[in-house]
């Protein structure tokens, strides 16, 4: 502004400035919403909720760095439908729908029955209920002792002999397969559910997908009724627990997760426990506790949302209301959480450290852990040691492993690593226990640690500079199985006693492992 300009004339040149950004910001905006909705809208939605690709939302997208996100709208992205745009876009244009992407909505978008319903399919209607005249699967390989490994890397899915460690057969899945598959009962059919929110129902013995649907816009994890009837999705978007037929994934309830004075939450997890015949879901902005009942004479104690029961509009009429509700008061909402071997008692963590144990027949908090930094309780394990039974947990902020009597819920012990890990494994059959490091420079180790001594007794790793994670023991805890998590990583497979490497698989980026009986039987060593 020039010295001897007035006021007045300041005040109306700084206005008509602001206007003029705010014009051309709001152009841009337009701009880059016209984009999406040219190259994106058709794949991707145009409310960004996702459709042949993955929904296009900050929380969808957490795992996917925004430098990434450059590069893939700019190249593309291997081993899916994703195309280049380099060619059609420059470069402030990617920077642009990038920006955009990552800009949370305004509102928390719906998701109900009509788009639940809506995507519903049943790719193989001979499945639904399981075929008398296929009931033995059509490898020779045990059943039990298979595994599922999630490769990350192409989003695909490999089923493993867990005897010679051959691949049986490989299958495209959703993207981003998040929560872990969950066995039926008998090993016999698996759900995946994906962050998208799509719900795949595989049969492990013909080796085909049976249905699918989609329960969700950003979902946790889902949860299987040990009586085989019920599968339990929660979703982080919007805030809800869907309800699905097991056997064909039809829509049987959606349960709204609020409080009594209608604040929402969204669903950190939830899990199955077997032994109460009901679902266990923690909230993460709530703070409570849901035990959500699948019995069909509840007991007391349980209340009905008010919800609409899908059952009743597909003949599936219950004989009393369904999956009522018990709600658990903690004393901060939970990020995360584990059971004891008996299920009575919950032991859960918030992101900030603090942690708990919650009796679920009494209903309340009962101790109060000295967990530190931030504890991966999802990984927890348990197992004898002497007299008691032990808890050890890693820690995703600290290089430390801390284990706990359960007997006294007081920490007996804080082992320290090479640097915070994400996943603890071992076996019953087997006198150590596993954990990755995970973060940092030292993500290439693995710590085994003596189950009597808790000591560690040796460090492997397994490829020098590639994070070394997630290990999982096959049926007997004979072998231990290693991923090597990079694009082109690798199964290292381990004799569980000697810790030698005996067989090595080239894999893309292999996440979780699953063995079908240690999941099924519910074994101390792995989560559940």
């Amino acid at each position: 502004m020039k010295p001897g300009m007035s006021f007045a004339l300041r005040a109306f040149l700084l206005a008509a400035l602001s206007v003029l950004l705010t014009v051309r910001a709001v152009a841009n905006n337009d701009d880059t919403e016209t984009l999406y909705k040219e190259h994106c809208a058709s794949c991707h939605g145009a409310d960004r909720l996702g459709g042949q690709g993955p929904a296009l939302l900050p929380q969808n997208l957490k795992r996917l760095r925004k430098k990434k996100a450059l590069r893939v709208i700019a190249s593309g992205r291997a081993a899916t439908q994703m195309p280049a745009f380099k060619e059609t876009l420059n470069k402030d244009q990617i920077a642009a729908l990038a920006e955009y992407v990552y800009t949370p909505l305004d509102h928390v978008p719906a998701w109900g029955a009509a788009q639940i319903t809506g995507s519903h399919v049943v790719h193989k209607q001979e499945l639904v209920e399981g075929n008398a005249k296929t009931a033995e699967p059509v490898y020779g390989a045990d059943p039990l002792n298979v595994f599922l490994v999630v490769e990350a890397g192409d989003h695909h899915v490999t089923v493993l002999d867990g005897d010679n460690f051959e691949p049986i057969h490989r299958f495209k899945s959703r993207f981003a397969l998040h929560g872990g598959p969950k066995y039926s009962s008998d090993g016999r059919f698996v759900y995946f559910a994906s962050r998208d929110g799509w719900i795949s129902k595989f049969d492990m013995y013909r080796l085909e997908t049976v249905a699918e649907v989609r329960a969700g816009i950003n979902t946790r994890n889902a949860a299987v009724s040990s009586d085989d009837r019920y599968v339990i999705v929660g979703n982080y978007l919007p805030h809800t627990l869907v309800i699905l037929k097991a056997s064909d994934l039809r829509l049987l309830k959606i349960i709204p997760v609020k409080d009594g004075e209608g604040n929402t939450s969204r669903v950190s997890a939830v899990y199955n426990a077997p032994p109460r015949s009901s679902f266990i879901a923690a909230l993460k902005d709530i703070p409570e506790v849901w035990e959500i009942s699948y019995d069909d004479d509840p007991p007391t104690g349980f209340s009905q949302p008010w919800v609409h029961d899908y059952r009743k509009d597909s003949g599936d009429a219950p004989k009393t209301e369904a999956f009522p509700v018990r709600r658990i008061k903690v004393k901060q909402h939970l990020d995360d959480f584990f059971f004891d071997q008996d299920y009575i008692n919950l032991i859960g963590a918030s992101r900030d450290g603090h942690a708990q144990v919650i009796n679920l027949d009494a209903r309340r908090a009962v101790a109060d852990l000295d967990l530190q930094g931030m504890p991966h309780l999802g990984s927890g394990i348990t197992w004898r040691s002497g007299e008691t039974t032990v808890l050890a947990t890693p820690n995703l902020k600290k290089g430390e492993i801390t284990i706990i009597d359960t007997a006294t819920w007081k920490t007996i012990k804080r082992l320290k690593t090479l640097g915070p890990g994400f996943f603890m494994r071992s076996h019953e059959n087997s006198p150590y226990a596993w954990v990755d490091v995970f973060f940092g420079p030292n993500r290439d180790a693995m710590h085994v640690i003596d189950k009597e001594t808790l000591e560690i007794v040796k460090t492997l790793r397994p490829e020098p500079g590639k994070t070394a994670a997630h290990v999982e023991f096959d049926r007997s805890g004979a072998h231990a199985l290693v991923s090597i998590w990079d694009k082109k990583g690798a199964l290292v497979v381990y004799d569980a006693k000697t810790l030698k490497e005996v067989k090595r698989l080239p894999m893309s980026k292999p996440s979780g492992k699953y063995n079908v009986y240690n999941k099924i039987t519910y074994s101390a060593g792995t989560s559940h």
